[in-house]
């Protein structure tokens, strides 16, 4: 199978070598942009292009306009990286039709993390039938869950909850942001339906349970270690 390609644009060359050398190490082919007119040329240069890590500010054209541009003709994958922390701009990423924004510093992991999570909803790359995370084991074909060598039961959305958990791993994920992905966008529900599944979840999973950290006032992080 075909490596999947992801360009990532960045005026920083010392920026894109770090996030370069992490998504090679995780078998993604990589192109590079310094500006936003290069990476638009690239953008239309190369048609298998499957997701776009775009910093916002840049020389000759912005990351706003760039992904402005690219979203009159495609629906690719775009992920939005920026020095500045502040909510107007998250919300103006998410209103331009950007899938996730990261501000800087943050972790090449978790970058490769969300990335890879992406991909695997937009059906770039397989979703592994099988996952471990720490003692706990996920077959999704079969619909099983064991921690260590004992089998544990869960319901349909604690699975589906647990393996949203794994999919995401070290990223802190508020609790509409689980409500959307686990209980899908058209779900009219509160907070307290996600900490009611955590809390059964924990239970189910005994000493493991502590992989799925609270993170007050916003939501939850599955973390093996630390």
């Amino acid at each position: 199978m075909d490596k999947v390609k992801i360009l990532v644009v960045d005026d920083e060359s010392r920026m894109r070598k770090l996030v370069r050398d992490f998504l090679i190490r995780d078998n993604f082919d990589v192109l590079e942009a310094a500006d936003g007119e290069e990476a638009l040329d690239i953008f239309y240069r190369d048609k298998e292009i499957s997701l776009i890590i775009l910093d916002i500010m840049m020389p000759k054209i912005n990351g706003w306009d760039v992904c402005r541009e690219i979203r009159e003709t495609s629906k690719i994958p775009i992920i939005m990286l920026t020095a500045k922390g502040e909510e107007a701009d998250e919300l103006q990423g998410f209103d331009l039709g950007v899938d996730e924004y990261i501000a800087k510093p943050f972790s090449p992991k978790i970058l490769v993390a969300r990335v890879q999570a992406i991909l695997r909803r937009s059906n770039k790359i397989a979703d592994e039938e099988t996952v471990q995370a720490g003692t706990i084991r996920m077959d999704k074909a079969a619909h099983l869950v064991t921690v260590g060598t004992e089998r544990v039961e869960l319901s349909y959305k604690e699975f589906e909850l647990l393996a949203y958990f794994i999919e995401n791993q070290g990223i802190a994920l508020s609790r509409e942001k689980i409500l959307n992905h686990v209980w899908n966008y058209d779900y009219f529900g509160d907070a307290r339906t996600i900490d009611t599944h955590v809390k059964k979840l924990r239970n189910k999973l005994g000493k493991s349970g502590e992989y799925i950290k609270t993170i007050w006032g916003m939501g939850y992080k599955f973390e093996v270690n630390g």
